[in-house]
């Protein structure tokens, strides 16, 4: 019985030592390890202190989200050299934390995910020129997680998100990049000042095309305006010539009292010169004379 005893303190003590103890924290789970009886245990430690001989031990894995960083050079499919980061984020699952245990141990991201991880960031990047790496990183990085979590399927982990990240071109194509755009902006700005000139030219040729049609409108109504002003004194030209009888004539010629006139008798062809205001004057013979003439002679008389 003493000894019973004595061996119970004995055990009680040596658990009272330092190390006889293990806490798991939040966000961890833990494994007993008996390495003198049952060996691991598949029962999983959630948060809290957990009591252990000081043979045992508590194997304990972290199951929050984790970011593991990587530089990785990948040729591109252009056989150009590539520098990008690689980020990835995951975490052992947890309800298959014994079977990890077992398997890989807790050393799994550099004993199965970073070779992975590094493999299909040169596989995908192998597919794309070089110039198109930086733009398209984010469909680069959902390919390489695509490979990741397929060539990562049964192995007890889970990939959360794949990133790149500080994407390093050479140096040489930066340069020839650099070139390009500079000469492809020149050519936008020279593009853009020909449409310019093309427009102003457009403009010059509508507004000339505008005077032309003003000048030619002004003429055809100054050469209409002429037109009926040209056919309006022909249409008195014509009536005036058409009321002009010789009567009418003589008459206006024997009206004046100051006119001197040439009378032309139809039988003699030798003009006759009446000066109307002398005292001598000659006066013609009614017997020579129209009818209207004689008339015209009376009045005066």
């Amino acid at each position: 019985m003493r000894r019973a005893i004595l061996v119970g303190a004995a055990l009680a003590s040596l658990c009272s030592l330092p190390g006889c103890g293990n806490t798991v924290h939040p966000g961890q789970r833990g494994l007993r390890w008996y390495p003198l009886t049952e060996g691991l245990t598949t029962e999983t430690l959630k948060s809290g202190f957990y009591w252990r001989a000081p043979w045992n031990d508590i194997f304990i894995y972290d199951v929050r989200l984790q970011s593991y960083t990587e530089m990785v050079d990948a040729l591109s499919s252009d056989d150009l050299l590539v520098r990008l980061k690689a980020a990835i984020i995951m975490r052992p699952i947890v309800d298959e934390i014994y079977f990890l245990a077992q398997e890989i141990g807790p050393d799994f991201y550099p004993r199965v995910v970073r070779p992975e991880l590094l493999a299909a960031v040169r596989s995908v990047v192998s597919n794309y020129p070089m110039v198109s790496v930086p733009e398209r990183s984010a469909e680069i990085a959902s390919k390489v997680q695509a490979v990741v979590v397929d060539k990562l399927k049964g192995r007890h982990l889970e990939v959360h998100s794949v990133a790149l990240a500080d994407i390093e071109l050479a140096k040489i194509v930066l340069e020839a990049v650099e070139r390009k755009q500079a000469k492809e902006q020149e050519k936008e700005q020279k593009e853009f000042e020909l449409v310019i000139a093309e427009k102003d030219a457009e403009i010059a040729r509508r507004r000339a095309r505008g005077e032309g049609d003003a000048v030619r409108i002004r003429s055809e109504g100054e050469a209409e305006g002429m037109k009926i002003r040209a056919l309006g004194q022909a249409k008195a030209q014509e009536t005036i010539t058409s009321t002009l009888t010789p009567s009418y004539l003589r008459y206006k010629l024997y009206d004046s009292p100051t006119a001197k006139m040439v009378l032309l008798p139809e039988d003699v062809r030798v003009p006759i010169l009446i000066a109307p205001n002398s005292g001598d004057e000659a006066k013609p013979s009614r017997e020579g004379l129209t009818r209207a003439e004689q008339d015209v002679m009376d009045r005066k008389q």
